[in-house]
């Protein structure tokens, strides 16, 4: 299967972190928050009659690999079966924020092994797919798991940052590589695309730092020198995971398309006086920030996530052309942009507070509401999608 010119596609929130809540850790599970296992054919058949094919979707490893190397494989069964009988064309995601429980972390080198095995018995076991977002969005992960102290690993400084960013950067390539070996696969990306927006003119050398922090996931994923040296405290890595991910870098961007996760909170502003930005200037400063990318990374890229998160659910429809408005003038430029996603399929809960709250309130992000019904943006996004079909 080729893959359009354009695609059009949704996908179904899924994460599973472990965060630290009320002085217990707990895991979220964005799945059963949604009840979205419950609905899974009403779901994926609402998506499809709006003329979306394409659908990025990810059941929990830690469901899947309940103990080391013992997989059941019952909730991808069902999935890939549900996604062949609404006539959907599955994107893979295999790790989206959480770790099976026999894994200390993104810190600890050991989940990179079983990941890798993970990926081989899928392979092994599902002839289809072709087209994979094997860990998702690995920076988030890094960071939050890392950096910010807030999932999994729960730790809080730049060293630890580095390890847990060279850890699921190497998984990740890992995976790539064997896709590529074992059939025509694709690595479609998701990764957050964070945008600097400088409004005092002092603050640039912060937003260029901001910038090379930011798209160091991407220098190692294509092979290019950090930004300002090795950085991101990359001396704390060890320098045979160091060896392998320069090893494994895909400096040839062939069957991939890197993924933009925008969104309107997606961006950093540096200065001015605290004014809220338009949605005419938080587009803006994505479409600054994409040709820039582009222009050193040359690869095809995809808005592999967007909504109206951080704005009302009724400026969706704003939101989603202003978006596809910038996408087409980049397309017309020549740019290789290859479609959209709006994520997700339905609302998501206690992502406002990034999770870290999981009391089940809802983020109204969804193309339908919590209660299942379309919003107008869903009409949109169908005669967006009829557009591209």
């Amino acid at each position: 299967m080729e893959l359009p010119a354009f695609v059009v596609a949704c996908g179904e929130e899924a994460s599973d972190p472990l965060v630290l809540h009320e002085g217990r850790v707990v895991r979220v599970d964005e799945l059963a928050a949604s009840r979205h296992l419950e609905h899974q054919d009403a779901d994926l058949a609402a998506v499809a009659a709006l003329g979306v094919r394409w659908w990025r979707y990810g059941m929990p490893w830690r469901e899947t690999e309940p103990e080391p190397g013992t997989y059941d494989w019952t909730l991808w069964d069902r999935a890939l079966a549900a996604c062949d009988r609404a006539g959907l064309v599955p994107i893979v995601d295999l790790c989206h924020f959480g770790l099976p429980d026999h894994y200390p972390g993104f810190c600890d080198p050991a989940w990179v092994d079983g990941f890798r095995r993970y990926v081989d018995a899928f392979l092994a076991r599902y002839r289809e797919p072709q087209w994979f977002t094997p860990v998702n969005e690995p920076f988030i992960t890094a960071a939050m798991s890392a950096r910010l102290g807030c999932w999994n690993d729960r730790r809080a400084s730049l060293e630890d940052f580095a390890v847990a960013l060279a850890h699921v950067t190497l998984a990740n390539l890992e995976a790539i590589a064997r896709i590529r070996a074992d059939r025509d696969g694709w690595w479609i990306g998701a990764e957050g695309f964070d945008c600097q927006v400088v409004r005092d003119a002092d603050l640039g050398e912060a937003a260029d730092a901001r910038r090379a922090e930011v798209h160091g996931v991407w220098d190692l994923h294509f092979g290019l020198e950090l930004r300002g040296g090795r950085g991101v405290a990359f001396e704390h890595v060890e320098e045979s995971t160091r060896v392998q991910i320069d090893a494994l870098a895909l400096r040839d961007t062939r069957r991939v398309v890197a993924g933009h996760d925008f969104y309107p909170v997606s961006i950093t502003v540096h200065g001015g006086d605290g004014s809220a930005l338009t949605v005419e200037e938080r587009v803006a400063a994505y479409e600054e920030e994409a040709r820039a990318w582009h222009a050193r990374y040359g690869a095809p890229f995809w808005v592999a996530e967007t909504s109206n998160l951080g704005l009302d659910p009724a400026d969706g429809e704003r939101w989603l052309d202003a978006i596809v408005e910038r996408l087409d003038a980049m397309r017309a430029d020549g740019l290789p942009v290859r479609g959209v996603c709006w994520y997700s399929r339905g609302d998501q809960y206690d992502w406002h507070t990034a999770l870290t709250r999981p009391i089940g309130e809802v983020t109204e992000v969804g193309l339908f509401d919590a209660a299942r019904r379309r919003r107008p943006v869903a009409e949109a996004y169908a005669a967006l999608a009829g557009r591209h079909c």
